[in-house]
C-alpha cells in the first residue's frame, strides 16, 4: 500500500512539471514533452466591448514550438467562426492561408486580420452591426497541430421588453425575433438580458430570448411575479416550441447613426399625419428601439408623448419628475392607441449618411 501511494505521488509530482509551455508576460517559454502540444493558441482578452457602427479587434495568437517545426513545411492556417447560442453550430467568419483569405456572409468587405506580427492571428471587424454580438473561436492550423481561444463581443446598448398591438403573450420565437428587427432591434441574449437585471431592469411578463429560452428578470420580488418571499433574479420558463408557444420578446439595441427627435409641429397628429410630418421633415417616424438606445446611451429626455412606428404612443424620461415619470427614469409607455382618432405628437429620426 504504502509503495502505491508513493507511486502515486512521483506521478503527480511529474504532471505538475510537464507543461508544454509557460507564459511569463510577453516571453514564451517551450519545454519540451513527448507527444504534448507543439501549438498554443490564446487570447489576451476573453472579452471585449464596442458599440454599433464602431470598429474592433478580436485579440488572438498562437506560438509554436520551433523544434517540432523546424524551418515550416506546414502553411499556417487560421479559421475565426462564430458560435450560435446553444454552442451546436458555427458560422464561419474567416479563413486565410498563406495569400488565400476570404471572408463569409454578411462580414464581407468588414473583417481582416491585424497582422501586428508573424504570430498575430487577431481578427479586425468593422462597422459592427447588432448582429456580430457573440462568442467567436479563433483556431490555428499547422500539420497535424491545432488550437482555438474563444472571445466574447459584448456591444454596449440597452435591452427592452417588448410586445405588439396585439397584445401580451402574442408571438412565437420567429414572430419575435422579426418584432425585434422592425424597431431597429434583434432578440436579446441571455446574457444581455442578465446583464439589463443587474443593471435594474424588472419587468413581470416573460418574453423570448435568442436560445428559445423564455424568462423575464426581477428586481423588486412580488405577488403576481414569482412570488414575494422569492429572491431577485432571471425567472426561467425553459425552452418552449418555437412555432406554437407564445410570449412577448425581449429585444437589444445600440447606438444608432442618424438624430433622434421630437417634432415641434403646430398641432397633435393622428398615426397617419405623424408619418407624413416626419416625412415632410426629411426623416421617418421613430422606432422603438431608437426612443430606448436614445434615453438609454443618450440621455434623451421629453415629457411629450409620441407616435412611433409600430402605432404605440412612448415618452423618454431621463430625468424623473412629478408628472412626467416621478419614481424612475424610464421609457414610459401610453399604449396602442386608435390610429385615426387619437392625437399625439411624434418622434422621427433621421439617418446620417
Amino acid at each position: 500500500m504504502k509503495r502505491l501511494l508513493l507511486l502515486v505521488l512521483i506521478s503527480i509530482c511529474w504532471a505538475d512539471h510537464s507543461d508544454n509551455y509557460t507564459l511569463d508576460h510577453d516571453r514564451v517559454i517551450h519545454i519540451q514533452a513527448e507527444n504534448g502540444p507543439r501549438l498554443l493558441v490564446e487570447a489576451e482578452q476573453a472579452r471585449v466591448f464596442s458599440h454599433r457602427g464602431g470598429n474592433v479587434t478580436l485579440p488572438c495568437k498562437f506560438y509554436r514550438d520551433p523544434t517540432a517545426f523546424g524551418s515550416g513545411t506546414h502553411k499556417i492556417r487560421i479559421k475565426w467562426t462564430k458560435l450560435t447560442s446553444d454552442y451546436l453550430k458555427e458560422e464561419d467568419v474567416f479563413v486565410s492561408m498563406g495569400y488565400h483569405k476570404k471572408a463569409y456572409g454578411g462580414y464581407q468587405g468588414r473583417v481582416f486580420l491585424k497582422g501586428g506580427s508573424d504570430n498575430d492571428a487577431s481578427l479586425v471587424i468593422a462597422d459592427l452591426t447588432l448582429e456580430d454580438y457573440g462568442k467567436y473561436k479563433c483556431e490555428v492550423i499547422e500539420g497535424l497541430e491545432d488550437d482555438t481561444a474563444v472571445v466574447a463581443l459584448d456591444l454596449q446598448g440597452v435591452v427592452f421588453p417588448y410586445f405588439p398591438r396585439l397584445g401580451r403573450y402574442n408571438l412565437n420565437f420567429h414572430e419575435a425575433q422579426q418584432a425585434c428587427l422592425d424597431q431597429d432591434a434583434v432578440i436579446a441574449s441571455f446574457d444581455q438580458l442578465y446583464d439589463a437585471w443587474r443593471g435594474g431592469l424588472d419587468w413581470c411578463n416573460a418574453g423570448w430570448l435568442s436560445d428559445g429560452s423564455v424568462q423575464y428578470p426581477i428586481t423588486k420580488p412580488r405577488e403576481p411575479c414569482g412570488g414575494q418571499n422569492t429572491v431577485p433574479g432571471v425567472r426561467n420558463y425553459g425552452f418552449w416550441d418555437k412555432d406554437k408557444s407564445r410570449y412577448d420578446v425581449f429585444c437589444f439595441t445600440s447606438n444608432f447613426n442618424g438624430r433622434f427627435y421630437y417634432l415641434i409641429h403646430p398641432t397633435k397628429l393622428t398615426y397617419d399625419e405623424a408619418v407624413q410630418a416626419c416625412l415632410n421633415d426629411g426623416a421617418q417616424i421613430a422606432k422603438v428601439g431608437q426612443i430606448f438606445a436614445a434615453w438609454k446611451l443618450l440621455g434623451y429626455d421629453r415629457c411629450d408623448a409620441g407616435w412611433l412606428a409600430d402605432g404605440s404612443v412612448r415618452y423618454p424620461i431621463s430625468r424623473p419628475r412629478r408628472r412626467c415619470s416621478p419614481t424612475e427614469a424610464a421609457v414610459r409607455f401610453v399604449g396602442f392607441p386608435d390610429k385615426k382618432h387619437k392625437l399625439y405628437g411624434v418622434y422621427c429620426f433621421r439617418a446620417y449618411n
